[in-house]
């Protein structure tokens, strides 16, 4: 999924280690169309009329096409219509997955209407073989684009993706 000229010119070489604070990576696989319903499946939920949230707990599987997101809990904040989703806000052991590319990360807070991941506490992305951590991991779902910050470190394997 990495395809960046000195990216492609790195990988030729061979397998390396980067470090840096700041890195732009593509999500091929994890585009994703947010006009998608969104399904959450979880063991309690718990349902607060005052603020217009819901939150799902233990276990919890959220899916929307092909995207997936597993967590210990999941906050899901409605709109002032209390019918569309806004936001889910993820915590605890958090994976968001697609069939080419995985995230892990403490927390994550989804955005459906921008279609904005952020991801934050100890950020892993895995893309094939090759992988890249950080502190921070922003991504737009729409646009399949990313950007990892905080302490970046990366591992590319040629031929790995």
């Amino acid at each position: 999924m990495f395809r960046p000229l000195l990216l492609t010119l790195f990988c030729a070489l061979a397998p390396l280690t980067v470090a840096a604070q700041n890195a732009n990576v593509s999500f091929g696989g994890l585009k994703q169309d947010t006009r998608l319903p969104v399904e959450v499946k979880a063991e309690t939920l718990n349902v607060n009329q005052a603020d217009g949230s819901a939150t799902f707990t233990g276990n919890v599987r959220v899916a929307q096409g092909e995207m997936r997101l597993a967590a210990q809990s999941v906050r899901v904040e409605y709109g002032e219509s209390g019918k569309s989703i806004e936001k889910l806000h993820a915590t605890g052991g958090v994976t968001l997955a697609s069939a080419t590319d995985a995230a892990e990360a403490k927390e994550a807070v989804y955005t459906i209407a921008t279609g904005l991941v952020v991801m934050t506490g100890d950020v892993l992305l895995t893309q094939g073989k090759s992988a890249i951590s950080g502190q921070k991991l922003v991504i737009d779902l729409k646009a399949g684009t990313g950007r990892m910050e905080g302490g970046v470190s990366t591992i590319f394997v040629p031929g790995g993706n």
